[in-house]
């Protein structure tokens, strides 16, 4: 029995064709996220919220770490500063964020660790909002005094917070130094009253003038005024000394046994993030941070480049929500 044998003309030829390799792309996978994720062409720029205001410790991190970045993953990164209060707003704005690759998160202790305390209701959720990609940086805080106080040694200020229990102050520029003096305070049976200022700036200055006892600030504010004798350090917050402070002592070398809080700032992704573009991020940023020029820039800041794992990282998360979680309960710091 013979069949009919049809004829194909140049143009059915070419449909055949199209719908032929439509159904291999339908069957292997060239689906959207997969085509738009970090590292994959498409020429859309990828964007990093960093809630926060330019200049900051955060911010300057990243800026740092971002031509390197840029070259690892051989896409444009565009930084979208979206400050805010404790950075509440900026990364909200970035826990709603496709999870495709194209919105990166820069997160830091305070509004992925002391946020989820402090606020009654927070728009997001630091562990379940979130995929970690890797913790960038991380820093102690200098307790530095004004150079009016008459004492010179850490050792000399408990001795004279503790005579005038609330007559010294201090300035307060951010959630986590007010909560590294809270637990200092707490710990060494000192009553301190906390000044509230907008930002590191006016802290440093109220310090530098003598309108504030003390204060808790990031080496890099406190850098300069110490170099020119316009404060006086006592003591760092972390475990280890700063790179660019190694002549000032950590609190936990000065006899506050287990004290140890640091400034940290990391990368995230949104949740739900497919796992091939978390490593592919996890890469390319483990490679930006290895360079000497980026580690260099960091450490000049008193930034301590780390680089780990996003198991690693999401274990520091956790473990941070719990430690501040412990300080504002036992502080008694109203939530907000």
């Amino acid at each position: 029995m013979k069949f009919p044998v049809a004829s194909i003309g140049p143009l059915d030829a070419l449909c055949f064709l199209c719908c032929l390799c439509l159904s291999w792309l339908w069957c292997f996978g060239a689906t959207p996220a997969a085509a738009q994720g970090l590292g994959n062409i498409g020429g859309r720029p990828i964007r990093i919220i960093v809630p926060v205001a330019p200049g900051g410790p955060s911010d300057t991190a990243v800026r740092i770490l971002v031509p390197r970045l840029s070259e690892a993953l051989k896409q444009t990164l565009v930084v979208d500063n979206r400050p805010s209060n404790n950075g509440v707003a900026g990364t909200e704005i970035a826990a709603r964020a496709n999870p495709d690759g194209l919105t990166l998160n820069i997160g830091n202790s305070g509004t992925h660790a002391i946020n989820p305390s402090l606020y009654k209701t927070l728009p997001y959720d630091p562990v379940r909002d979130f995929v970690p990609i890797i913790q960038i940086v991380t820093s102690g805080m200098v307790l530095v005094a004004t150079p009016k106080l008459p004492v010179n040694s850490f050792r000399d200020f408990v001795a004279l917070a503790k005579k005038d229990p609330g007559k010294l102050n201090m300035a307060v520029a951010g959630a986590t130094g007010e909560l590294a003096g809270d637990a200092l305070w707490k710990q060494l049976g000192i009553k301190m009253t906390n000044i509230q200022y907008k930002g590191s700036a006016p802290s440093e200055l109220a310090v530098v003038s003598g309108e504030a006892s003390i204060s808790m600030l990031t080496p890099l504010a406190t850098q300069n005024h110490l170099q020119t004798g316009r404060m006086k350090a006592y003591g760092i917050t972390s475990s280890t000394r700063s790179p660019v402070l190694p002549d000032v002592p950590t609190l936990a070398e000065q006899g506050v046994t287990g004290y140890d809080i640091q400034y940290w700032t990391g990368l995230f992704l949104p949740a739900k993030t497919p796992d091939a573009i978390v490593r592919a991020g996890h890469k390319a940023a483990v490679s930006a941070l290895q360079t000497n020029e980026v580690k260099d820039r960091l450490r000049a800041l008193g930034l301590q480049a780390v680089g780990n794992t996003p198991e690693e990282f999401r274990a520091i998360v956790k473990r941070d929500v719990e430690k501040f979680r412990k300080i504002i309960i036992e502080s008694g710091i109203p939530r907000l």
